[in-house]
């Protein structure tokens, strides 16, 4: 029997559970896009660019239980993905990246796109792979999924050079893909002292990350057990349900909600499960952890990198919830009352969305927004943010219910992550209702790529949140410098690019406009339509985040850079200055 290359990496992707592709066809892959059009399991999806091709993959593996798989071109098509493959890499991400390579078999120099696209992935790549051989095609690509999935996910890249596609040759037998990968052995004495820790404490804390999610259920009962408050990364703000009476937000230091602050304040023991207590969840490293830290990660190398920790244990997220909370109800049979702590929690984020409300605005008002939008969301639907300053207002101002149901850009911090991610969503969840809010800076970076929704019939809504400028920069140049640069944007007519990406235009100008406004907008995605919500929205007040890591950070400074920022500050306020 003979097989192309292509026709073998149609196979191996069928063989571990690939259902989209996303990429743009050219001289170096031609051949396999030719095989995935030819597949019952796989749909190729042709993005307007790879960095959306990029996005869309990494929203697939966060929200699926496939991986994310770009089919690019070498050159341009690696270099323009890249930010999407490093917002993966840092976020923690599976990605399989597969590009065309040039042909090998020729001895000729200079062909098109030839560069050392190992070395360039390097850096954002979890490993790369080249393949050299027609029999290496189907074992590459499995060892490759291996890699991107097993430990700590990420991305990986496979060239595959357009002599091996074309290739026709004799082959044996196919071999099949065991997706069972190996897992740890939980360290039970480790599991015991941490049990020790949080019991014998007066006000154990937890705090989790994203790579907690198949964790959610057991952390939930574990939180009951302990009577222990829950604070999340960004990332991990849907691993547990915004309304349970025990989830107070997003981080629990100086830049947190009070919820956050005033359940943590006089957290003894702390229980941290797949948080690296990176720079935003943090607030710019300004959170107070308790010197009983106790740090769970499948990436030992996170562990006393910006804590201390009085405990440390390696492994699966998901087993070693369960093997504590078994522990735990041996230790202490009778849950915590946490009735007191559940009041203060809902108080807290009662006063401050009043806060918010009471914020008077000629345009929209982002509590006002959260709380319509919040109502007509089922429980399983699934929200998307941008990076940028709504992206702080959504964490702050809309819980999610839905395990997995919220995702956006982290660590990397990749604007234009919005509407390619909501579109891979829709591609792949068909009968959940999904929206993006996304800032309008970001929808000028991938915006574009709302034509691929109209393309294929996504009733998706964006809700662009539309106040030209970079909101989250302007701001943070704005409390040190009291003036602003490079932020302002160009006007855009978004009425005229909503129609000319084939999408329904909605405005929202005030609060008036916001209940029908939000009735036009999701009666028409009902109808397969994408939307484009135009939110004139207010940034004049700030998030807690961003208040408090302005502050952390000021804190920082040594006496002299203190006094010539307030000097600096209080010089421009008194006598003006010019917003370029």
């Amino acid at each position: 029997m003979k097989k192309t290359g292509a026709w073998l990496t149609r196979y191996a992707l069928e063989n571990i559970g690939v259902t989209h592709t996303f990429g743009i066809p050219g001289l170096h892959n031609t051949p396999i896009y030719d095989e995935l059009g030819q597949s019952e399991q796989i749909t190729p999806c042709l993005v307007t660019h790879e960095v959306s091709a990029a996005f869309m993959a990494d929203a697939v593996s966060r929200t699926t239980q496939t991986i994310g798989t770009l089919v690019i071109v070498p050159g341009a098509g690696i270099t323009h993905s890249a930010s999407g493959i490093g917002e993966a890499y840092l976020d923690g991400i599976p990605l399989l990246i597969i590009s065309g390579g040039i042909d090998r078999d020729s001895e000729l120099h200079f062909q098109l796109q030839d560069i050392d696209h190992h070395a360039l992935l390097a850096p954002i790549t979890k490993a790369t792979y080249l393949i050299e051989s027609h029999g290496d095609i189907i074992p590459t690509i499995f060892e490759a999924y291996r890699t991107a999935t097993e430990g700590e996910p990420g991305p990986v890249f496979i060239e595959l050079p357009i002599n091996l596609q074309t290739a026709n040759e004799e082959i044996g037998a196919l071999p099949s893909f065991n997706a069972k990968p190996a897992t740890p052995a939980v360290d039970i004495q480790a599991i015991e002292d941490a049990v020790k820790l949080l019991t014998t404490a007066k006000n154990p804390g937890i705090f989790i990350g994203w790579g907690a999610k198949a964790a959610s259920e057991t952390l939930q009962l574990l939180a009951m057990q302990l009577g222990a408050p829950v604070a999340t990364t960004l990332q991990g703000l849907s691993v547990f349900p915004g309304n349970h009476p025990l989830h107070v937000g997003m981080g629990f230091g100086p830049s947190s909600v009070p919820a956050a602050q005033h359940a943590f304040e006089n957290c003894d023991c702390l229980l941290a499960i797949a948080t690296r207590f990176s720079e935003i969840p943090t607030g710019n490293f300004g959170m107070d952890v308790p010197e009983n830290l106790i740090h769970i990660d499948i990436n030992p190398e996170v562990f006393n990198a910006n804590y201390p920790a009085a405990l440390s244990i390696e492994g699966d997220a998901a087993e070693i919830a369960k093997a504590l909370l078994e522990c735990l109800i041996k230790s202490q049979p009778t849950p915590r009352n946490s009735s007191q702590l559940a009041k203060l929690i809902a108080s807290d984020k009662s006063s401050y969305q009043a806060l918010w409300r009471k914020h008077k605005t000629e345009r929209v008002n982002p509590a006002n927004f959260f709380s319509a939008l919040r109502k007509r969301l089922p429980d399983d639907a699934l929200v998307v943010c941008d990076d940028g300053n709504h992206t702080y207002l959504s964490a702050e101002l809309l819980p999610i219910h839905q395990v997995g149901g919220f995702i956006s850009p982290t660590d990397f911090n990749a604007m234009g992550y919005c509407v390619p991610a909501v579109n891979a969503l829709k591609l792949t969840h068909p009968n959940k209702l999904v929206v993006g809010i996304v800032g309008d800076g970001a929808m000028m970076m991938t915006g574009m790529e709302a034509l691929t929704a109209s393309k294929y019939d996504l009733g998706v809504i964006y809700f662009l949140f539309d106040d030209g400028e970079l909101g989250q920069i302007a701001q943070a140049q704005e409390i040190p410098y009291k003036r602003k640069t490079c932020t302002k944007l160009g006007e855009a007519d978004w009425i005229a690019f909503s129609h000319a990406v084939g999408c329904e235009y909605v405005a929202i100008e005030d609060d008036s406009q916001l209940q029908p406004s939000l009735d036009i907008a999701f009666n028409l995605a009902a109808e397969n339509k994408p939307v484009i919500v135009d939110v004139h929205i207010d940034y004049s007040k700030h998030t807690a985040f961003m208040d408090g890591a302005v502050r952390t950070k000021f804190k920082r400074f040594d006496r002299t850079a203190k006094a010539r920022y307030l000097a600096r500050a209080l010089t421009r306020k008194i006598i003006g200055t010019k917003t370029k």
